[in-house]
């Protein structure tokens, strides 16, 4: 009998289907099988560390070499080709290649739908509910993922996915997507630059007035003298609109671009009727009127519809005072404070309300309906999500410069991390497992996280999925009022609310919104019944 340590193990590996090596030293005999092995697999992907190889994959034809392309939003990391090199180098035993097409921030809202329509040659593609999921999906895009197709070319995701997390990219019957392996808390908070609130004798935020007073006080009295923006706000203040709404305990039954259902949560499922489309809501008239008063006070750029530059890539760079998004503000918070003086805080400013849990499908990826090889793109998505090299390859980036790993499992960012940030891509939102924590984690992050664990609550409509088929014509118009309504709304931009948001809910129904209503309710009554 030999010992030899987990990675002599992994690189030793030349036969077999799946190999699981557990932490810690592993005893391996001559005589051990694959089989023998098998039979020791973990019951959750965090226990060990899987080695996928090509024999587990024998129902698919590996003989020609095909080349996977997988179409992402966002913007390409600088180390991207280095590490997209890695990953192909691994997939050679596969006989497949990786390629990779990144819509860009400014780009994927007109890019998305014209790649999968122009006839472009793409096999795997992220989305999500607010991601076109749902429109696609009528649209036929999407490749539908069967119970014997995920056995044959998925296995591992057939063994690791949670099972409760298909409901959620099922429709009418269909499951059109693979969703991501984690449902976690998932609050909406503000950062800000601390650094200027002391400057103006700003204490701590704990509530959306004390957020308000902070923009109005950067922009009266810090934009004039710095330039720095309360808020360098770009495209849209939708982020800014779900932490408000916190304050009402609100829950989307549909969440759709722009196209959202909302309901205010009662202790269970809500009736159809209590069901509205979001900017009916006296909730959202309120924040439209306080983004109009900040927009007026200068709060952000009047260019803010037009900007590319991400909000949060203006906070890192110290052109904005404050953002808002989930956990994600910490990186930007680190960005930041890079610079000598600058000190961050981020604030809950809703502790007394309920937190909702990030739904398994919040980040997907499917096969689309176009694909050449849909086995192999299963076989290549299989892989990405479940053998960890490649897992930790393109979530964390190149081990031992963008990151290191301790025995315990715990990741560190490198100085080189700047070039390949931790879950810097969409697809390693899609891939997750929730198998990796960072070292070291901002005590200010715990503060925060910690405290929605506390008062986390599911949305008991994540599971309805509407299905707009017989109404997608309707849908289309209505979105298309939206699309031209609601970023200035959110921003602010407009010189009557009431008036503008009137106009849009008029159109919204001149454009058949009673009649996507009349369906959405039907639907939700029919899926209410099997609950």
């Amino acid at each position: 009998m030999k010992t030899i340590s987990r990675r002599d193990f992994l690189r030793g590996v030349a036969a077999g289907s799946l190999l699981v090596a557990l932490s810690g030293p592993l005893t391996v005999r001559a005589s051990d099988d694959v089989a023998a092995l098998l039979a020791e697999l973990p019951e959750a992907v965090g226990e060990g560390t899987i080695v996928a190889t090509p024999e587990m994959y024998a129902g698919i034809d590996l003989s020609k070499s095909y080349t996977v392309n997988m179409y992402l939003i966002g913007d390409t990391p600088n180390d991207w080709e280095d590490v997209l090199a890695l990953v192909n180098e691994y997939l050679e035993p596969f006989n497949t290649t990786l390629a990779v097409t990144f819509m860009s921030w400014s780009d994927y809202q007109t890019m998305y739908s014209l790649a999968l329509a122009g006839g472009e040659q793409i096999d795997l593609i992220f989305t999500a509910p607010w991601c076109y999921m749902y429109t696609e999906a009528a649209k036929g895009s999407f490749y539908e993922l069967t119970d014997d197709f995920i056995s044959t070319a998925m296995p591992l995701t057939e063994k690791y996915q949670a099972e409760e997390s298909w409901d959620e990219t099922t429709i009418s019957g269909k499951t059109i997507a693979v969703p991501s392996n984690v449902a976690s808390p998932m609050g909406k908070i503000v950062a800000i630059r601390q650094d200027i609130a002391d400057k103006y004798e700003i204490g701590e935020l704990t509530c959306w007035d004390d957020y308000k007073n902070f923009m109005l006080t950067v922009a009266e009295k810090e934009t004039p003298e710095s330039g720095i923006y309360a808020l360098a706000s770009a495209g849209d203040n939708n982020e800014l609109w779900d932490v408000y709404r916190q304050q009402y305990d609100t829950f989307l039954a549909l969440d759709s671009n722009y196209l959202d259902m909302i309901y205010e949560y009662n202790g269970g499922i809500p009736e159809a009727e209590d069901i509205k489309l979001v900017y009916e809501c006296d909730s959202f008239r309120q924040y439209a009127y306080d983004m109009k008063e900040m927009a007026d006070a200068g709060c952000w750029s009047r260019s803010a519809l037009t900007n590319t530059v991400t909000d949060d890539d203006a906070f890192g760079a110290l052109q904005g005072a404050s953002i808002a998004w989930n956990a994600s503000v910490f990186t930007y918070m680190e960005q930041a404070e890079a610079t000598e003086g600058v000190y961050c805080m981020a604030y809950d400013l809703t502790t007394d309300h309920l937190c909702g849990a990030e739904a398994y499908s919040n980040n997907d990826m499917a096969i689309t309906a176009g694909s050449s090889n849909p086995e192999r793109a299963g076989m290549l998505l299989d892989l990405i999500k479940f053998d960890t090299y490649l897992n930790r390859l393109l979530i964390l980036g190149i081990e031992d410069l963008h990151y290191s790993i301790d025995e315990d499992g715990y990741y560190t960012e490198l100085e080189a991390a700047s070039d390949f940030a931790a879950s810097a891509i969409s697809a390693s939102w899609a891939i997750k497992n929730g198998d990796l924590e960072e070292a070291g984690v901002d005590e200010r992050e715990k503060v925060t996280t910690d405290g929605w664990a506390e008062r986390v609550v599911m949305n008991p409509t994540i599971t309805f999925v509407f299905d707009d088929t017989n109404v997608n014509a309707y849908v289309s118009a209505v979105n298309t009022v939206l699309q031209d309504y609601v970023p200035m709304l959110e921003l602010g931009l407009v010189d009557d609310v009431d008036t503008t948001l009137d106009e849009m809910i008029q159109k919204c129904y001149d454009s058949g919104l009673q009649n996507v209503y009349d369906e959405f309710y039907s639907q939700f009554e029919a899926w209410k019944e099997t609950r």
